[in-house]
């Protein structure tokens, strides 16, 4: 980063920072210096550990220093020397010198009122966007301009989708996210999904088990819609042909705290390898993925829909037959 380049940093509102290949500062800009609570010259020298401090976040700069492409992390509590927390957005860089630039995103408290929502949320909405409007601008152009109509309707299918998960991300950005319940189909959502997967490069094979006699439940359907979609192109991306959609009702189910009455569940089975023995642990974090080119956002963003619903999302599996299931409270809790 030359001296430019620092000079059109300095007056920011976002918090910038340089740090070298041990990680130690070599410069800040007064916002993040503010931020901090630590004068911009005390700043250098020290441990990226003062932004960074809890290790996994620190182990996740290391990787950034070496690989080319960005590392973020999302809705991290930054304390300051005077004792108060900022929750902010870290994007990592490494520069072709091989230092590491830092962008420092603070974050505007919710207000009273809003239900929490959580960073990983908040993160996938900011993210999402900007490819949306391309993605839909995109398909209305193939939609205006081709003549076969079976791929009209894809195109239409692709705005339709672009539109839902604008209004989502939309409504997460704008603090009011809280879940808007209606009454839902599971089956209906289930039968959307698989439309969605027929329009992959490689679609899998469906096969349903409902239990038909399931009444409808209370629940956001776009996001409910969101998680059964992450869960699909999950098992699909790590190699899965196979896709089985399995309802059942659960009697005496511990969701969190409480247990209940009864339960929807509702089961994706793939035939893919499995989750590896070294992720399963830590499946549902953040950030965690088993591919090289995953985001580690798709179940860390199922889990929290699942819990905004009052569920819960689990996971059972083996090579062959891996089962992810999602438990949504359909009665009254009753106590152990």
């Amino acid at each position: 980063m030359n001296d430019t380049a620092r000079t059109w940093a300095e007056p920011l509102a976002t918090g910038v920072a340089l740090a070298d290949t041990r990680l130690r500062l070599l410069w800040v800009n007064p916002a993040l210096a503010e931020l901090l609570d630590i004068g911009p010259r005390t700043a250098v020298g020290q441990s990226l550990a003062v932004l960074l401090h809890r290790p996994e976040w620190m182990a996740l700069a290391e990787r950034a220093l070496q690989e080319p492409s960005p590392h973020q992390l999302r809705g991290i509590d930054v304390p300051s020397l005077r004792g108060s927390t900022s929750r902010v957005d870290v994007s990592m860089q490494r520069l072709a010198s091989g230092e590491l630039l830092l962008e420092v995103h603070a974050l505007a408290p919710p207000a009273v009122s809003d239900t929490p929502l959580s960073a990983t949320l908040r993160g996938f909405a900011h993210e999402v966007k900007n490819p949306l409007a391309g993605l839909r601008g995109a398909a209305q152009l193939l939609q205006r301009r081709v003549d076969d109509e079976q791929l009209r309707n894809l195109a239409g299918l692709v705005i339709a989708e672009a539109d839902r998960l604008a209004a989502l991300a939309n409504r997460l950005l704008r603090h009011d996210g809280a879940a808007r319940l209606g009454p839902v189909n599971i089956h209906e959502q289930l039968e959307r999904l698989g439309e969605l997967l027929q329009a992959e490069p490689v679609p899998p094979m469906l096969r349903h088990d409902y239990d038909p006699s399931l009444p409808d439940i209370y629940g956001d359907a776009d996001r409910l819609l969101q998680l059964l979609l992450n869960l699909a192109r999950n098992a699909i991306e790590a190699g899965a042909r196979t896709l089985t959609f399995r309802t059942r009702a659960e009697a005496a189910v511990r969701l969190g705290e409480r247990v209940m009455r009864m339960a929807l569940r509702v089961d994706v089975i793939d035939d893919g390898p499995g989750v590896p023995e070294q992720l399963r642990d830590t499946l549902f974090e953040p950030l965690v993925s088993g591919r090289a080119d995953g985001s580690g956002l798709g179940l860390a963003l199922a889990r929290e829909i699942a819990r905004e619903h009052g569920g819960e999302l689990r996971h059972l599996g083996r090579p062959g037959e891996t089962t992810f299931s999602l438990y949504l409270p359909m009665g009254r809790t009753h106590d152990d």
